[in-house]
């Protein structure tokens, strides 16, 4: 019988570091031609959107869909302002395999994807980690990251600062604090996250050092920007997927509009990246950019691997 998972239960099977290498696969498997998603269909509602996000993942093989809505206007009502519900099919013949909740899978698929950009795109000796947000991409960012590099010193930022103190004393374990503005958390900084729920760019050209890597994972609708442009400009800029990017990335779309840069200026996909690894960083004083967007290979990859050991570990509940 299919199978209906929580949220604890899937919490309770899916581990960072697995997800990571999960992760890493199916990005590699979708950028060889290994896997088939449209860009997801994307509806307009009341102060927010939902989308309809399909996948097919040949090298697991895996089939499915995630529908999700962001709605930031939840955040002051109690609930998550991302939602979502995964399907997962049995890729030979269509037939209900599970159904799960799919809002913890979007919070740890992303920071996985970014932990596989970190891996590749930022500098083996990156100390200094700065994370611009507060809200669960800033948590689990800060799971994700430390598996791949080694940090000395974690800084926080975001426009409330109670959640930022919020975050900071419940962080423990991490050599993290909190900074007075963004400017202060980012100036020095080797690897930076923007997890931001902004419509504006966060950050300035100006505070970026040479030799670091930015992983921007909001701003993930063609008419915004997390990023000053002419950041954007003169880093290395790398994405999930191109066709989806040169849709839905207002930091790229916006950029092309203003013909800062061409289409071409997207060096390569992370999953071409971690094929051939020469394809990322080529120096130390280069600045590289992971723009994620968030695929459905990742989230079916991600819901295939629950189910999976959901069902060695007889976790979930029947349906039917």
């Amino acid at each position: 019988m299919p199978l209906w998972l929580s949220e604890e239960d899937v919490r309770a099977v899916l581990s960072m570091d697995e997800l990571i290498e999960t992760i890493e696969s199916a990005v590699k498997a979708f950028s060889a031609g290994q896997a088939r998603q449209p860009v997801r269909t994307v509806l307009a509602g009341e102060g927010g959107f939902f989308g309809s996000m399909p996948a097919f993942l040949g090298s697991v093989p895996a089939m499915g869909a995630k529908l999700v809505t962001v709605y930031h206007g939840n955040l002051s009502k109690g609930l998550p302002s991302h939602l979502a519900t995964i399907v997962l099919l049995e890729p030979t013949t269509g037939e209900l395999l599970a159904v799960m909740d799919g809002r913890f899978i979007t919070e740890v698929r992303t920071a996985a994807a970014s932990a596989v950009a970190c891996r590749y795109l930022a500098r083996q000796e990156s100390p200094v980690l700065a994370i611009l947000g507060s809200g669960v991409q800033a948590r689990s960012h800060l799971e994700a990251l430390p598996l791949v590099r080694k940090f000395t010193e974690i800084r926080c930022w975001s426009p409330t600062a109670a959640n930022v103190r919020k975050f900071v004393a419940e962080s423990t374990g991490y050599p993290i604090r909190s900074a007075g503005d963004a400017e202060a958390a980012v100036r020095g900084a080797d690897v930076i996250v923007l997890a931001t729920a902004s419509n504006e760019p966060v950050v300035k050209d100006g505070w970026i050092k040479p030799g670091a890597c930015v992983i921007s994972v909001g701003a993930c609708r063609p008419n915004q920007r997390e990023m000053d442009p002419d950041l954007v400009a003169r880093a290395r800029f790398f994405v999930d997927t191109r066709e989806a990017a040169l849709q839905e990335s207002g930091d790229l779309v916006l950029g092309i509009r203003e013909r800062r840069f061409g289409a071409d200026h997207v060096v390569a996909e992370l999953g071409e990246v971690a094929a051939a690894p020469t394809l990322g960083r080529t120096s130390d004083a280069e600045i590289t950019i992971f723009k994620s967007l968030g695929m459905a290979v990742e989230d079916v990859a991600a819901a295939e691997l629950a189910y999976r050991k959901a069902s060695k570990l007889a976790k979930g509940a029947a349906i039917g």
